[in-house]
């Protein structure tokens, strides 16, 4: 069984779409979701303070900022703008495909965890991840 999950994002940061998926999975078996993108990631991260998402945003800027800061000034891959080589580079170290095991029609998620696809890009974009459970 295979999908396809459409994310709109609006910038930078974190967005929760496990109820998509949770609407989406039956059975027994273990899910697949890989991000269709190079410059975003997945994230299986906690859902209950809104805060979580804010530091991982601003640790991962602070790691990895944009081009236009000085620290970055080896980098050679500018033209698509200062956000899009930062955006590689996060996107290089972290994860871009989740497996999670489906039992009974639900996810194997622990309480405070949710599905998040994590945005690099300052630009909105229109993100897909496609899915397969098997």
């Amino acid at each position: 069984m295979q999908t396809t999950f459409e994310i709109r994002t609006e910038g930078q940061g974190l967005y929760e779409f496990t109820r998509d998926v949770a609407a989406w999975v039956r059975g027994d078996g273990l899910l697949t979701l890989m991000i269709r993108h190079t410059s975003a990631s997945l994230l299986i991260q906690e859902n209950a303070d809104p805060e979580v998402r804010i530091d991982l945003r601003n640790f991962f800027d602070r790691l990895v900022p944009p081009t236009t800061d000085p620290s970055m000034a080896y980098l050679t891959h500018t033209y698509e703008g200062p956000d899009d080589m930062p955006a590689h580079i996060k996107a290089a170290l972290l994860p871009v495909s989740l497996q999670i095991p489906v039992q009974g029609g639900r996810m194997r998620l622990g309480t405070w965890q949710g599905i998040y696809l994590f945005e690099h890009r300052d630009a909105p974009h229109h993100r897909q991840v496609a899915a397969h459970l098997g």
